[in-house]
């Protein structure tokens, strides 16, 4: 079954790699490939305790995620409800909420209609150590992306943000067709090895955004897609899939929830100076070892 040590191992995995634009889970594929857990690879592949396990910590990411953005989501939450009474969009944060509604509803239809045909098949090692590598592949592609003459002159022509030294467009400024194309660009993360922090920030910077409020914006849409997640699968936990492995549920979600917050402290502040490569170069060498290993 699943030990208290691997628990702890994968809570805090799972935390620290849903933020960062690493790949939560082809991490979690490859960790433990890696650490000869071999009761956590094949399990991966069906039904089985350690999705019921994976559902325990997505939640306690999301809500770690919810209490750090707590007074953001105050303001978005009201903003929809005022503007949807209005029938009228005003303020940052009306358009904001509906933004997020608009990104979210890609990965989630999809989500339901794929998720359990794409986790089968592509939940193996040497499968996530080839999308690792093609995350880092996206990652360095944003980046050139960023600086090319014309986004920068997209980024320069809308109103500014204020909250950053890089020159970038203001978060609600984007149209509802840029913020569609951020959550269909979210719809790949549900393959093990692509990053959904990631791959919404590459399309966050390709549409002007600076880093930070690219990562403010994957940040805040990964909430509802995680949690609803993690709510849409809870009977897994609940059921006979939880049975015996409920104690380590608790410990490994607690870590989890910690290791999300801090990552969300820490990448916000590095964001505000820093860019994407050293995660790219990760994820290139990390996944180019693991294919060594695992081919």
């Amino acid at each position: 079954m699943l030990s208290y040590i691997q628990a702890v191992v994968i809570g805090f995995l799972q935390g620290f790699s849903e933020l960062f634009p690493v790949s939560s889970l082809g991490h979690s594929v490859l960790v433990p490939a890696w650490l000869g857990w071999d009761n956590l690879v094949h399990a991966q592949s069906g039904e089985s305790f350690y999705l019921a396990f994976l559902v325990g910590l997505h939640v306690a990411t999301a809500l770690a995620l919810l209490w750090y953005f707590r007074a953001e989501w105050v303001r978005i939450i009201a903003g929809f409800f005022t503007s949807f009474r209005k029938r009228h969009i005003e303020t940052p944060s009306e358009r904001l909420a509906w933004l997020l509604v608009v990104a979210t509803i890609p990965a989630g239809v999809m989500g339901l209609a794929f998720e359990h045909i794409l986790r089968t098949q592509f939940a193996k090692p040497l499968s996530a150590a080839v999308f690792l590598m093609i995350n880092g592949l996206i990652l360095m592609g944003a980046e050139r992306l960023r600086r090319r003459a014309d986004i920068r002159e997209l980024a320069m022509r809308a109103p500014q943000t204020t909250s950053s030294a890089e020159p970038g467009r203001r978060l609600d400024t984007l149209s509802f067709k840029e913020a569609g194309v951020v959550g269909v660009a979210q719809i790949f993360a549900l393959i093990a090895g692509i990053s959904r922090s990631g791959i919404t920030m590459a399309a966050g910077l390709a549409r002007g955004l600076d880093h930070e409020d690219a990562a403010r914006f994957s940040f805040l849409l990964a909430t509802p897609i995680i949690l609803a997640a993690g709510v849409y699968k809870i009977g897994d936990l609940t059921g006979p899939l939880g049975a015996g492995v409920r104690g380590q549920i608790v410990v490994g979600s607690i870590c989890s929830g910690l290791g999300a917050y801090l990552s969300v402290r820490f990448l916000l502040r590095w964001f505000q100076t820093r860019t994407l490569w050293p995660f790219a170069l990760y994820c290139l060498a990390a996944g180019a070892i693991s294919v060594i290993r695992f081919a």
